[in-house]
């Protein structure tokens, strides 16, 4: 299912990929900063087993993504892979790159 929108992808169909198989033990916080006229801050926060997604911006997250809204749509549909846009700059992170494999393997980017 394809999303039109950050928001749509972080609030609606991000969740649902974060079951507890996939998490398993991961202890970690995300920060996605959004940017665009469809952006915005989200953050999740995976602990004992158990993803959580809020609205904002979290204190020192173990790992930040920034990107554009278009950018990032293209991203998370298939469109981008995770590994075209950091390395062309549209993908940024901020913090432990170990956590950025991590996103890799749980479906975010």
């Amino acid at each position: 299912m394809a999303v039109s929108s950050p928001k749509e992808f972080i609030e609606a169909a991000l969740p649902a990929k974060l079951t507890p198989e996939k998490i398993g033990d991961l202890n970690m916080t995300i920060q996605f900063n959004i940017t665009g006229d469809a952006g915005g801050d989200w953050f999740i926060t995976i602990k004992d087993n158990q993803a959580a997604v809020q609205t904002g911006i979290m204190e020192s997250p173990t790992i930040c993504l920034k990107m554009k809204d278009a950018d990032f749509v293209r991203l998370v549909n298939g469109e981008l892979s995770g590994q075209r846009a950091f390395m062309t700059g549209k993908l940024k992170f901020k913090g432990n790159m170990t956590a950025g494999i991590k996103l890799q393997k749980l479906g975010i980017i």
